[in-house]
């Protein structure tokens, strides 16, 4: 790097000489150890006549350096400065392309807004444009509760703890594993510190700065992912040469991801990278630019593995005139095609709880799908359509606008869009949320006055969706999506005022005319591939408990997973996820995390636990984690973290 830090970095090869188009996939995710299950794509480009390079982030992995947090700017310059090593060497041929799904989307993205030269294209899988709006750490101005404490932010406390693999850093790796704990800090201080947007999410954040990234990019991404509302949002503003696709997919990649269908997605990659990096006419650029899969009603376990559909392409984001449909939310619970006939108030308790029935935030939880919404809906304010009498599709982002007032100061406001069918049965479609404190701005919350009426304009998530005939649409309304969003703390009682002057609806946008059955895009199934380790999972626990003396809903989440890698290294991971919430006092609700990671190499033990919690009040959230890292079982490492924040209105 240009201050002479060296990032460790794999190198996927043709197996003949000369020189060859690169690939990079950037991330802190150890490409020696914890994700050799990801080298896959590698193997299959490297196959292929391109050069495909793991990247490890500076102060992770094998990498020099500390790494304290996600995406600084030092981060995108050492990838910039590593676009531009890459592209002199004698073995590439001055070309080069990032992709990557989550944070390798993320970083791919980043780094294109700094223009390196050799960068051709990029190719962000499941990744976002806006960190504030649309990540894993805030949405609606609210603060999210089970995954940063008990899944991301605390494993990666852990991760950030292992040595480096040894082999070629035999006289380094002592050195650089003393570097990385000494540096090591949870990213968590950082994002209690910024609960409102501001400076510090927009500096890696590509919206606003759209016009930066110069090179053609091929955006992926999922319905069910956590982050399905920048794939459209991208394609709309980006000027360069782009295409589309999304899947109805979790945050795993499309040839292995929940819900279904999967693809071979590589060969639809291979085809774009052959077009941008080779020159060569794959006929990409003359297919529509943007492919989307058209979900229907399944029933909701949430264990599903298949969501039944159709394919759809499409010329231009946003279609060409698209048409919206809107539906009034009327005083008998209805959800009408007109505004309803008189005024009406409807009236709920804030219940912290509603949410279990959700589903989880998608971050790669091998758990997480929505079940049936009746359970959560029973505890919402509901207004539901008469059977439809056709086919209704959307595909965009829905919006509700809601007249709403509250007895709190701080209060949410949920909504959840379902498809209820036939039999009564209530499959989630989407949903959004907004804090009212943040009703003008996300980046200057002020109180709300309580009693007075707001209009909230609420986005929620992208999605499309056919809503069959005979099926009913319904909106539900509530003040919390428990353990999903950390819960505000006061209670309150809230009113939706419909009709009249303050007409609550919901506005759909609808999807182009249906395309004929024999022009609808199709895709090839993805291959057999040989596994680049052997994974072997225990659980998952999803359990959702009610403690009827304390008052209190817990949900418990376990996982665990044991690779065995082909240089003999065996990793075996614990995760533990804690999140209690007490009905009569919100305030008080906690989050708790632990990842424990054992990594035996050549007889050599390494462990790694971290343990986070996050303990709220009515004015403060109070963090604390400790880590403790054991050598052949003796503990050569300790810390312990603390500090409170004030609420800014969450």
């Amino acid at each position: 790097m240009r201050d002479g830090v060296r990032l460790a970095a794999d190198l996927f090869r043709p197996d003949a000489a000369g020189s060859f188009p690169a690939l990079v996939e950037y991330h802190p995710y150890r490409k020696d150890d914890m994700s050799v299950p990801r080298n896959g794509p590698h193997r299959f480009f490297a196959e292929r006549g391109y050069v495909s390079v793991r990247l490890d982030v500076r102060g992770t992995g094998a990498s020099e350096g500390v790494n304290t947090d996600e995406y600084p700017l030092q981060e995108q310059l050492d990838g910039y400065d590593a676009i531009e090593w890459i592209a002199g060497q004698s073995w590439c041929d001055g070309s080069v392309g990032m992709f990557g799904s989550s944070y390798s989307g993320f970083t791919a993205l980043q780094v294109a807004l700094h223009r390196p030269p050799h960068l051709k294209t990029i190719i962000p899988i499941y990744a976002t444009d806006d960190r504030y709006t649309d990540d894993c750490h805030y949405v609606g101005g609210c603060l999210r509760m089970y995954y940063d404490i008990g899944f991301y932010a605390t494993r990666m406390v852990a991760w950030n703890a292992l040595p480096p693999a040894v082999d070629g850093l035999e006289e380094d790796w002592a050195r650089i594993w003393k570097e990385h704990l000494d540096g090591q800090r949870p990213y968590m201080l950082t994002w209690l510190a910024h609960q409102a947007d501001g400076p510090y999410w927009r500096a890696a954040s590509v919206a606003g700065q759209y016009e930066k990234i110069a090179c053609p990019v091929f955006l992926i991404g999922g319905w069910q992912d956590g982050y399905p509302n920048p794939p459209l949002r991208l394609f709309e503003r980006l000027s360069v040469p782009r295409r589309l696709l999304i899947g109805p997919w979790n945050h795993a990649r499309p040839d292995a991801a929940v819900p279904g269908p999967r693809i071979h997605y590589l060969h639809e990659m291979l085809r774009w990278l052959d077009h941008w990096l080779k020159g060569r006419d794959t006929g990409v650029m003359r297919q529509p630019p943007i492919t989307v899969y058209m979900q229907q009603y399944d029933e909701p376990p949430p264990d599903r593995t298949l969501t039944g559909g159709e394919w759809r392409s499409l010329e231009a984001w946003p279609p060409p005139g698209q048409e919206s449909s809107t539906r009034f939310l009327a005083p008998d619970g209805g959800l009408t095609a007109g505004p309803p006939a008189g005024e009406g108030v409807e009236e709920f308790h804030y219940e912290p709880t509603v949410g279990v029935a959700g589903g989880l935030w998608s971050g790669g939880l091998p758990v997480g799908l929505p079940g049936d919404q009746r359970p959560d809906e029973a505890l919402s304010l509901v207004f539901t359509s008469e059977p439809l009498g056709g086919s209704v599709e959307v595909l965009g982002r829905p919006r509700a606008i809601l007249h709403v007032a509250s007895s709190a100061e701080i209060a949410a406001f949920v909504v959840k869009l379902s498809d209820v069918a036939p039999d009564g049965a209530s499959a989630l479609v989407t949903r959004g949320i907004l804090n009212g404190t943040r009703h003008t701005s996300l980046s200057k919350p002020s109180p709300m006055v309580p009693g007075k009426v707001y209009e909230l304009g609420i986005d929620l998530d992208a999605t499309g969706w056919i809503f069959e005939p005979g099926h009913r649409i319904r909106l539900a309304i509530s003040g919390s999506d428990f353990p999903n969003v950390w819960p505000t703390p006061l209670p309150a009682t809230n009113r939706i005022l419909l009709g009249g002057v303050t007409p609550s609806r919901l506005v759909l946008p609808l999807a182009p005319a249906r395309q004929p059955a024999a022009e609808r895009p199709s895709f090839l199934p993805p291959p057999e591939s040989t596994p680049t380790a052997t994974v072997t999972t225990e659980g998952p626990v999803w359990d959702v408990r009610e403690d009827v003396a304390q008052d209190t809903v817990t949900v418990l989440i376990e996982h665990g997973r044991t690779l065995h890698l082909p240089d003999g290294t065996e990793i075996v991971e614990r995760q533990r996820m804690r999140n209690a919430t007490p009905r009569h006092d919100p305030a008080r609700a906690t989050a708790e995390g632990e990842t424990h990671v054992r990594r035996t190499h050549q007889g050599t033990v390494v462990e790694a636990n971290a343990v986070a919690m996050l303990i709220g009040t009515s004015t403060s959230l109070r963090f604390t984690a400790h880590l403790d890292v054991l050598l052949d079982g003796q503990s050569c490492f300790r810390r312990r973290w603390e500090a409170s924040f004030p609420r800014l209105l969450l």
